[in-house]
């Protein structure tokens, strides 16, 4: 049986928690009515991010370790003093959003099972010109910390040099982001391609390090994901608790701590008492706004240099300019004709493996394992497959492994793939039935989820 709610008196509001002790974190034992404590004890810092910004809900209704749902539109039963924002998707939607505006606000989302935060990076007073420019450093697995933090060294110069301030951050996760305050002119294509260009200009400074390729089987070292920019497209806020087993946080840094920070250190546990005694180390950046002409000059100079636009995600329109939209192994040999050309990209409905030689030349000989409603059904998928195949697997690296979350319009889905580029040829297996053969457009996106928050 559920626990009554316990009400609480924030920010001027009444805020109801629905069944405060229900365990959100298992490991660590913390509870529903814990973290939204924990947010009103880091709520200037939290607001920071968060005020007068849309946001997704990401709600985990089954605690850290279920598989979130992801609901756009504010949801229609909620307080009159809970505000929201018109948004329009490039799918030609819209959806009212929450927009938080004090630590009334944090405690609400938060008994929705909102674990992290995730804003827009536009204010409600002007929704079609981002005020932040994000850049977000994902490590292919198998790469160490040090090399993470190295590149957010390179990033900071990167930015600098083109008139920016970066204020850097753990994910709370696998990697580190870097913010730039930007002023309001430029809208989310310019911003994106400023993001481009910093991510190839970071590339070209550190090529054993970082990468700027969006394609999965052609990464090496720390991604830097320049999508985070595009129009839609959310990140975990400063001070974001994130869904992994020791409640990490998204800790806001001083740059003087980044060549030696460890993100264990900051947690749901630490980051309070951190906060009361160093205040928030982002505290300056609306001060710090810039522009984005060095980097767009950049991005001229590379265009004209014959660089493409770099690929956008899947569910975009295909962009002027933009090189082609498949998979390097799934490129035809000469540019296709017809709709599309060869810069079309296979639809996700297709549920067939590439198939017999002459339909598709593969310069990456790829299978796939698994997709599945959640990751963790996928991953049991890739231990059956272990299981049968303990030589092959033996033989991959870390980066050989592709571990893809699938983003629908209200939850994601897992697709696990293997590159056998480092298994001899005659020793590599073939394609086989999917061990987990999951279709979200033909069984719904996600499984059912029904559990009270």
């Amino acid at each position: 049986m559920a626990d009554k709610k316990t009400m609480l008196e924030v920010a001027g509001h009444e805020v109801a928690v629905s069944n405060p002790a229900k365990v959100y974190f298992p490991r660590a034992g913390l509870t529903k009515l814990d973290l939204v404590r924990y947010y009103l004890a880091v709520a200037d810092g939290a607001l920071g991010g968060v005020r007068d910004r849309p946001m997704a809900l990401k709600r985990f209704v089954n605690g850290a370790e279920g598989e979130p749902f992801f609901q756009k539109r504010a949801p229609e039963k909620r307080p009159d003093w809970i505000e929201t924002a018109e948004l329009r998707f490039p799918s030609g939607r819209t959806a009212d959003e929450v927009v938080l505006r004090d630590a009334a606000g944090l405690a609400w989302v938060v008994n929705l099972g909102c674990i992290d935060l995730n804003p827009h990076p536009v204010r409600d007073s002007d929704l079609e010109h981002p005020d932040e420019l994000r850049v977000d450093l994902d490590p292919v697995p198998g790469v160490e910390w040090p090399q993470i933090r190295d590149v957010a060294m390179v990033a900071r110069e990167v930015l600098a040099d083109h008139g920016l301030v970066g204020w850097p951050k753990t994910s709370g996760s696998r990697g580190m982001h870097i913010y730039a305050r930007i002023h309001p002119r430029w809208g989310f294509s310019d911003v994106r391609r400023a993001a481009v260009a910093v991510a190839r200009e970071i590339e070209r400074r550190a090529p054993d390090l970082a990468t700027s390729k969006w394609w999965k089987e052609e990464r090496h070292g720390v991604f830097v994901d320049y999508n985070q920019n595009a129009k839609d497209r959310t990140v975990a806020s400063a001070y974001s608790i994130r869904p992994v087993p020791d409640a990490r946080v998204s800790a806001p840094l001083t740059w003087d701590e980044v060549p030696s920070c460890d993100p264990a250190d900051y947690t749901f546990a630490t980051v309070p008492d951190r906060f009361a005694k160093i205040g928030d180390p982002w505290a300056g950046m609306d001060d710090a706004a810039g522009p984005l002409d060095g980097l767009l000059e950049m991005a001229a100079r590379d265009e004209a240099a014959g660089l493409p636009d770099a690929p956008w995600p899947p569910h975009y329109d295909k962009q002027a300019g933009e090189a082609p939209r498949v998979q390097p192994s799934k490129r035809r040999p000469a540019a296709a004709s017809g709709p599309g050309g060869a810069g079309g990209m296979e639809s996700p409905r297709r549920r067939n493996p590439p198939g017999p030689a002459g339909r598709r030349q593969s310069t990456k000989p790829l299978i796939e394992i698994a997709r599945a409603a959640t990751k963790a059904e996928a991953m049991a998928g890739l231990e059956r497959w272990k299981a049968r195949h303990p030589s092959v697997w033996s033989r991959l690296e870390p980066a050989d492994v592709l571990v893809d979350s699938m983003r629908g319009r209200s939850y994601s889905w897992t697709r696990i793939r293997l590159n056998l580029e480092h298994v001899p040829e005659p020793d590599r297996p073939p394609q086989e039935p999917l061990e987990v053969d999951y279709d979200p457009w033909q069984e719904g996106e996600g499984p059912a989820r029904k559990t009270p928050r």
